[in-house]
C-alpha cells in the first residue's frame, strides 16, 4: 500500500488540467488515473471543490478554510468562556470553588485553562445529577 500523499492547491489544478486534456486526447479513464496517481474518488472530489479554477484561486480558498478554522475554534473557546462565566454568576460558586482553578490570561494557550475549563464541565455534569 502506498504511502498517502498531500498535494497543494496548485498541484491540484494543474492535476486536474492535465486530466482534461490526457481524457481529450483519448485516453481513457483508467490510464488516466494511472498517469496521475490518484484514485477515482480522488479526482471526482478535486473536480467538485477546485473545477474550474486557477491555481491562485485555489491556493486563496485554501487559505480561507483555514482562516476559517481557527476563527471557528476562537469562537468555539469564547463561547465555553461565557458559559463558564454564566455557570460561576449563576449562584452556582459553592460547588465550582472546590473543583475550578482560576485561571490566568496569559498570551499563547495556557495548561491551566485548559484544566479549569475540563473541572469544570465535571464539576458541571456533578451539579446537574444532584
Amino acid at each position: 500500500m502506498k504511502n498517502r500523499k498531500r498535494h497543494s492547491p496548485e498541484q491540484i489544478v494543474k492535476k486536474l488540467r492535465d486530466a482534461d486534456a490526457l481524457l481529450a486526447a483519448g485516453k481513457s479513464v483508467g490510464e488516466v488515473l494511472q498517469t496521475l496517481e490518484v484514485s477515482e474518488a480522488t479526482l471526482s472530489r478535486w473536480r467538485s471543490q477546485f473545477g474550474g479554477m486557477k491555481s491562485e484561486e485555489a491556493k486563496r480558498l485554501k487559505m480561507l478554510e483555514d482562516e476559517n478554522n481557527r476563527l471557528k475554534k476562537i469562537v468555539g473557546d469564547q463561547a465555553l468562556d461565557i458559559r463558564m462565566l454564566k455557570e460561576i454568576t449563576k449562584g452556582n460558586r459553592q460547588a465550582l470553588s472546590r473543583d475550578v482553578i482560576p485561571c490566568r490570561r496569559s498570551s499563547g494557550s495556557s495548561p491551566s485553562r485548559s484544566v479549569a475549563r475540563a473541572r469544570f464541565s465535571i464539576s458541571r455534569d456533578r451539579a446537574s445529577d444532584m
